[in-house]
């Protein structure tokens, strides 16, 4: 194939992490209580289900399920396949070819994805030291959109609301605060979406409603914006399944509530344990804790995959060289991974 049949904007992008699966994931932030029991209920109404039909275009029972949740109105909601097709449609809606989408680095490499797969260019502003938004760089920059991901990922930490305010405010253009693991932090920008005029909330039910696999995820903005998101959403993108099972769970939010009691007990367990085996530690308000390695992250990654754990590798981005991060999960998880962290660092020595 001749170089020149792609389109320029994506001839860099690399295939996404796809890793050998084995043993104890920890390296994709999923649920640590497995899958949602609503589920298993909603699936069962499903098997009476007309699969013959059409699911609604925009996802209507799933909005209205929202709009309750959050004492919102539906047209304030855009349902998509996981909330990466919901930041899609933001870029389609409002990105034109050729512009450019400001993101804070390190951060979820798929923003820069989402920019050049609709034409546009990433452009990244550096976090400062502590990993926190540098407001007046990121309002200088030079583009038609800003993304930023809080609790971040992948240094796990939650971005201060003051700043998000001021970029808000001060940012001419849409600002997208991807709230992916926002459950854990207890804290959200979806009650302020008529407030700010540029203001896009995205989130999923992969996470805290453990439905990783039914992918799905929305978008909440004011209804001007939410309207223009809605019209350039694919129709019927939601299957009826999935949109039965997110229901499901929304009506049953103890389990929701319960994970997030999980993850903020292991997180205490975790940070412990990793200090006294010397990583150095940072603050996390996700269901995730970033860490760095006296070794190379590489080696450590590799020596924990032979030893049936899996983590992610993050060493090779600049700012992250032998940084790793691991999930957050339950008591038994968790002292499965610092066991074998032990072991790893005692061979190693």
């Amino acid at each position: 194939m001749k170089e020149e049949w792609q389109r320029s904007t994506v001839r860099d992008i690399p295939l996404y992490y796809n890793p050998k699966v084995s043993g104890l994931r920890m390296d994709t932030s999923t649920n640590p209580l497995g899958a949602n029991p609503a589920a298993k209920e909603a699936l069962r109404e499903c098997l009476e289900m007309d699969l013959n039909q059409y699911p609604s275009p925009y996802s209507d029972g799933l909005r209205n399920g929202l709009a309750s949740l959050y004492k919102l109105d539906p047209d304030n909601f855009v349902v998509g396949n996981g909330s990466d097709e919901a930041l899609d449609i933001a870029f389609k809606s409002f990105l034109e070819p050729g512009e450019t989408v400001i993101m804070p680095y390190p951060s979820y490499s798929l923003h820069s994805y989402f920019a050049k797969v609709n034409g546009g260019k990433a452009s990244t502003v550096d976090l400062d030291p502590d990993f926190q938004l540098d407001v007046d760089a990121l309002c200088k920059a030079n583009g038609k959109m800003l993304i930023l991901c809080t609790p971040n990922n992948p240094t796990s930490n939650l971005f201060r609301r003051k700043d998000v305010v001021e970029l808000l405010e001060r940012r001419d253009g849409p600002v997208i605060v991807d709230e992916a693991y926002g459950e854990f932090a207890g804290k959200s920008f979806i009650p302020e979406v008529e407030k700010f005029e540029n203001l896009i909330v995205t989130r999923t039910f992969s996470k805290a409603y453990a439905l990783a696999g039914m992918r799905i995820g929305y978008a909440v903005s004011n209804k001007e914006i939410a309207g223009v998101m809605q019209r350039i959403k694919i129709p019927y993108s939601l299957n009826r399944v999935s949109e039965a099972v997110a229901i499901k769970a929304l009506q049953h939010q103890e389990f929701m509530k319960r994970s997030v009691r999980v993850v903020n007990e292991g997180r205490k367990q975790l940070e412990t344990g990793l200090r006294e085996l010397m990583f150095d530690v940072y603050p996390s308000q996700a269901n995730f804790i970033l860490f760095r390695t006296p070794l190379k992250s590489s080696r450590l990654v590799e020596e924990l995959a032979k030893r049936g754990v899996m983590i992610r590798d993050f060493g090779r981005m600049r700012r992250l060289e032998d940084h790793v991060r691991t999930t957050i999960g339950t008591r038994e998880m968790n002292d499965a991974l610092l066991t074998k962290l032990r072991e790893v660092i005692t061979l190693c020595r």
